[in-house]
């Protein structure tokens, strides 16, 4: 089992003084020309000139655009029944300044449960609407304006939901109402045009053509908003210690070197630039050019009563929904990403729209496994094959072929794909869209810029699942007759917990879950359809679960985030002894030797919270930690 490639644990910081001495340094050394150009723009701003009726024209016009495109939302993909007013669904996210400790480190759930436990803590939130404002901390004046905006948060957790209400606000006339021209330039489109070559001009043309009749001086004479989102999926080589200069919007160069110079304010200094991004891609910038870093941390507990009661009309059915989602401790962690909380929400109103007393998912896996099957009965209901053995072989090789593509794909550490990456794969890109036409809400397709495709799983969580599937099919469907089953898929969960175990930022702790949940034999019967073959796996989930709490025992070499993940690896798979282990664990002399961040402590308080039996005594003394820790 091949890993993804490691993404750089640097973390990004935000120190608004040193970036403005950093831009006084570059700037110095740029050409006479761009200097004039500079020193036009700030006696522009100065005088603050009237804004001439071309450029009010094209505001309006850009605005109308925009808010025809961003004022609806669509969870899941395109299609009209998943669509919603965003104003009348949106929940406020809740998103701080700065960011928490160790973010770049850890898989992108644990960050989310790790999230889940320090809420609490003293990190300053802050509205998407205020992120160009300045801050009200001490120290901080009105003259450090804040222009150059990074904002990070795991898949799913709303960066571009976040984005569409900030624009949809401005072009509502509801905030930010001194801007004039707001630009959007998502990283998946930008991709498909990184070897051509463009001017800033001819390229904001391209995503807007309402500027077609726009003087392309007009830039330098009004408040511009440039949104950069979804930095992870960027293939495009961002080239910050290149030294050609670029200072007009109608010179020519790549599309790398043109996102570069904006970012270091050499090109279009007085922009202000909002880059979105997944933890960890977003050290791809150079701190320096950073005035803000914020991080979307998802729903806080009311927020996710808020979700649920606005997504499902029946208030009696919403209150029992949110009461199950309490009780399962892995749902209720998971919830505090929107995308979840609708995966969740579909799923559990399906179960009881057909019976009240369904047995309702305790587990991920469980929750994905529903997911996967609700999105197969909608495709046999559109289906016109009448004979139930070919409907369900036809089923059997669209899920498993896209299984194939989101393991290829999640082993090159990919969550977004082109047609070529498709080609490689496997897939004929005619029948891409008889793909994302089967599983509408498993893979999607869009057309973006030039009329290009691109795809993608609705979620990196979704993609995992699949991944994990798919290594399980393939092992059993090529060892279902030997003698010795249960030791190939016992070899299959060591090698994927070892490999899980040897990873710095656990990139393949999720998918070591589902591994492992899919592989109890309940899970088998519910894919029964898919899988063709179930196995008794008591034998083999026993021995796993041995392993996994050997290693935990041991704990050499082992870090607090991957000794934690083991105990939801237990959980996965529904180990009775969980509680018992949870208790030895935070008694151990492992945990009391560690130095042990606040962070860490908040894991600890969880771990004891999802024991079901209460700890007779726990002395918080021996642990070596701050006050802030042992609070």
């Amino acid at each position: 089992m091949n890993l993804p490639p490691e993404l750089s644990d640097e973390a990004v910081t935000s120190d608004p003084s040193r970036a403005d001495r950093e831009r006084s340094m570059s700037r110095g050394a740029a050409s006479v020309f761009c200097l004039n150009n500079m020193s036009v723009t700030a006696s522009l701003n100065k005088h603050d000139q009237p804004v001439n009726d071309e450029l009010q024209r094209v505001k309006d016009q850009l605005k109308t655009s925009m808010r025809n495109k961003y004022e609806r939302l669509f969870e899941g993909i395109k299609l009209q029944e998943n669509e919603s007013l965003l104003n009348s669904i949106y929940t406020q996210l809740y998103i701080i300044e700065g960011e928490r400790e160790a973010v770049n480190e850890e898989h992108e759930v644990l960050q989310m449960e790790n999230t889940a436990r320090t809420q609490h803590s003293q990190a300053t939130p802050i509205y998407c609407n205020d992120i160009f404002k300045a801050s009200p901390k001490p120290g901080y004046e009105e003259k450090d304006q804040i222009k150059t905006v990074l904002t990070k948060g795991i898949a799913g957790i709303g960066k571009t939901v976040s984005v569409q209400k900030f624009i949809l606000d401005w072009a509502e006339g509801k905030a930010n109402q001194d801007v004039d021209l707001m630009f959007v330039l998502p990283f998946r489109e930008l991709n498909l045009i990184r070897d051509h070559q463009y001017s800033l001009h001819r390229l904001l043309l391209d995503f807007h053509p309402e500027l077609q009749d726009l003087d392309s001086q007009i830039y330098e004479k009004c408040k511009v908003v440039f949104i950069f989102d979804g930095l992870d999926e960027s293939r495009i080589t961002l080239m910050f210690s290149d030294t050609q200069k670029i200072c007009d919007v109608t010179e020519n160069s790549s599309v790398g070197m043109l996102m570069s110079k904006l970012m270091k304010r050499e090109l279009l200094p007085s922009a202000l630039i909002w880059i979105t991004s997944r933890p960890a891609a977003a050290s791809q910038i150079p701190s320096k050019y950073i005035n803000r870093l914020t991080e979307i941390q998802g729903f806080n507990e009311p927020q996710k009563e808020e979700y649920f009661r606005k997504r499902i009309s029946d208030q009696h059915k919403a209150s029992r929904i949110i009461s199950h989602i309490r009780r399962a401790r892995s749902l209720h962690i998971m919830c505090h990403i929107p995308v979840f909380c609708w995966i969740s929400a579909t799923v559990l109103q399906k179960l009881l729209e057909e019976d009240l007393s369904a047995e309702i998912p305790q587990t991920l896996t469980e929750m994905y496994i529903h997911f996967l099957l609700i999105q197969i009965n909608m495709r046999n209901q559109k289906y016109e094959e009448r004979d139930p053995e070919k409907l369900l072989q036809s089923n059997r090789e669209v899920i498993v072929k896209l299984a194939e593509v989101a393991f290829s794909q999640l082993m090159k550490g990919n969550v977004m794909f082109y047609e070529e990456d498709l080609i490689k794969s496997g897939i004929d890109i005619t029948d891409a869209s008889v793909y994302s036409g089967i599983c509408t809400e498993i893979f999607k397709e869009e057309s973006v810029i030039h009329q290009r495709k691109v795809y993608s799983f609705i979620h990196l969580s979704v993609q995992e699942f699949l991944a994990a599937f798919y290594l399980f099919y393939i092992y059993v469907m090529k060892n279902v007759d030997t003698p010795q089953f249960l030791d190939v898929v016992h070899s299959l969960h060591r090698e994927a917990i070892d490999k899980a175990l040897e990873s710095e930022n656990g990139h393949l702790d999720l998918f070591l879950r589902f591994l492992l949940g899919v592989s109890l034999e309940s899970n088998q019967r519910l894919l029964q359809d898919l899988l063709t073959h179930t196995e008794n796996s008591l034998e083999s989930i026993r021995r796993t679960t041995q392993y996994i709490k050997e290693k935990i025992k041991d704990g050499h070499g082992l870090s607090t985030e991957r000794s934690i993940n083991l105990f939801l690896c237990l959980l996965e798979v529904k180990d009775q002894t969980l509680s018992r282990e949870i208790q030895e664990f935070v008694k151990s002399d492992k945990l009391s030797k560690e130095e042990l961040s606040p962070a860490h402590c908040s894991t600890i308080a969880y771990m004891l919270q999802m024991s079901e039996e209460p700890l007779n005594e726990l002395d918080i003394k021996k642990y070596n930690t701050s006050d802030e820790g042992r609070r």
